[in-house]
């Protein structure tokens, strides 16, 4: 993810064995991370923008997850790359897109983990703020803080802040990230277990089926986000507090998020009945 978290311990890679093959394997998932995130990411935005199933108005966040999840990407082929080729001006713009990855992605999230949670647990006020106006101004909001959390990273790579002062930076945002997405998700997922009112036959079999794919799609982003952020929260504070660098933690940190992050583009796709596999399944 960033070029001061994750390769802040080379040159002790270098000298210890297990940490070199532990240091490959991250390098190998940043290249996977990169040439499998790239076509997803944009294929997702094609289909948006073509105005498959829904349209852009509905997948408004998604559209935008997806255009900061092709920063994601690209900023793991960078970091590979600095690590071959280590140019400060190439170090700067990691450190750039550091801050789409630890701020504007997980922000796009909590806000597609906020509309799932006014859908369902408060109709009227989600059918009050639907309108595409409201999801460009929350939207507009976003890359703003993202912008400036970019900005905030490249400075401090100039002013030569300490990786603890990153450690601290990440956890404290993950903790935000990880008790909002939890709180809408576990919200939603009580919702749909209280039953419904009273339907008789198909129409009840119906939502029923409904609420059930509501559940499974709630519960793979629950588990989905405690993936992604939980590992870095606690490898950062722990790292932060007691200024020692775990190596072996980051890099697993990192397996856990360059994987999890590809999730959503992959669940867009199934639930509009996109993935290749499923295509050939139903053939």
């Amino acid at each position: 993810m960033s070029y001061s978290a994750v390769n802040f311990t080379i040159h002790e890679a270098s000298t210890n064995p297990t940490n070199t093959e532990i240091d490959i394997l991250g390098s190998c998932l940043f290249g996977f991370s990169s040439l499998f995130g790239l076509p997803t990411h944009f294929y997702v935005i094609w289909l948006i923008l073509t105005g498959t199933q829904s349209g852009v108005a509905s997948e408004f966040f998604n559209l935008n997850l997806s255009v900061c999840g092709i920063f994601v990407s690209v900023n793991a082929l960078l970091i590979l790359v600095s690590k071959w080729f280590p140019f400060q001006s190439l170090t700067a713009l990691t450190q750039f897109f550091f801050g789409l990855t630890v701020t504007g992605h997980p922000l796009f999230q909590c806000l597609m983990c906020a509309e799932r949670y006014l859908a369902v647990v408060h109709p009227v006020t989600f059918l009050k703020y639907k309108p595409l106006r409201y999801r460009v101004i929350c939207c507009t909001a976003v890359w703003i803080t993202t912008l400036g959390s970019c900005l905030c990273c490249m400075l401090g790579l100039l002013l030569m802040f300490t990786v603890y002062t990153f450690m601290w930076f990440l956890s404290i945002q993950f903790i935000v990230y990880l008790s909002i997405q939890l709180f809408c998700c576990v919200a939603v997922l009580r919702a749909l277990k209280q039953s419904g009112p009273g339907e008789r036959g198909r129409e009840r079999e119906e939502e029923n089926h409904m609420k059930r794919r509501a559940f499974h799609l709630i519960v793979i982003t629950t588990v989905n986000t405690v993936i992604t952020y939980a590992p870095f929260t606690i490898t950062g504070l722990i790292s932060a507090v007691s200024e020692q660098r775990f190596h072996i933690f980051w890099v697993l940190s990192n397996i856990c998020f360059l994987l999890a992050y590809l999730v959503p583009p992959i669940l867009y796709l199934q639930r509009n009945r996109k993935l290749p596999c499923l295509s050939f399944c139903n053939m």
